[in-house]
Formats: structure tokens, sequence, C-alpha cells
């Protein structure tokens, strides 16, 4: 089951994440976070002049919404719809980036890697905290971001 979050500009020029808020707290006060894993995406209302070119992660004001949720909801990666595309556009609103045209999106190389990262560390903790098995977790998602992650680094967090 998908969980769709409708931002609109008035929440995006407001920096107003309560619907985020409201409905991740929803699924926290059920009790098994671990039942909506992968099932959230955003439809994203940001009416534009049909002249401008750039896709919705290069307008600076939809970024930082995701900048601020992001620092309330470090660990939302896990809820987040991966193979509908929102663990890239995510990662889009957080990593600097271009378009190109053949390639697709390319992301800052260091950035990315910072980014992944702390995704990694954020998510370890947090899935640790709730008890859910968490290194293949992190290794797809590292993968689908095009990072290949050894078991032994995950021996690191044991010692």
């Amino acid at each position: 089951m998908t969980i769709a979050i409708a931002i609109n500009s008035d929440s995006i020029h407001n920096l107003d994440i309560s619907l985020a808020q409201s409905a991740i707290a929803q699924l926290q006060s059920e009790g098994a976070i671990a039942n909506h894993e992968q099932q959230l995406r955003f439809e994203i209302d940001y009416p534009r002049d049909p002249s401008d070119p750039r896709e919705l992660s290069e307008i600076p004001e939809i970024r930082l919404w995701f900048i601020r949720l992001d620092t309330r909801y470090p660990w939302l990666p896990f809820l987040l719809d991966w193979k509908g595309g929102e663990l890239a556009r995510y990662t889009a609103m957080l990593v600097p980036h271009q378009f190109n045209r053949t390639e697709g999106i390319q992301y800052n190389p260091e950035a990315l890697e910072i980014f992944v990262m702390e995704k990694v560390f954020i998510l370890t903790d947090w899935l640790t905290q709730q008890g859910i098995p968490h290194q293949s977790r992190i290794k797809s998602m590292a993968q689908m971001l095009g990072y290949e992650l050894d078991d032994a680094f995950f021996d690191l967090f044991h010692q």
C-alpha cells in the first residue's frame, strides 16, 4: 500500500511540514513502522512557468522544504518508495547535482558519498533502536545510490 503525502506551494513557501509530520506520526502510532517500509511518496504540486526547464529538485524553495523535513526525520529513506523513484528524488533534493540529457541525474560525487554515509550511520542506529534487522536494508539503499558496502564495514559498528 502506497502512502502519499501531498505538498503544495503554500506548504513549500512556509516550510510547513505538518502534513508529513501527521502522516509519519500516524505510522509511528500504529507501533509497527516496519510495516510501512518503502511505501511513502510525495505528490508535489508546485506551479511553474512552462518555459522553466528546471526539475523540481533544482528549485531552491522545494529543496529547502525537503532539507527541513530531513532534519526532522533523518531516517525517512526507510519509508520512501525506492522502486517508485522516491529515494532518488529525495536524494536529489538534498545532494547537489546536475541533469544530463543522456545519462540522467549526475550527483556531485563527494556530496553523494557524504549523504550516503550519513544515512548509513543514521539508519543503522535508528533501525537498531526499532529492533529491525538493518544490514541488508542499508546495503540495498547504498547500492541504489551507487555504493557497495562490504560486510566488514558493519563489523566496525560492533567494536
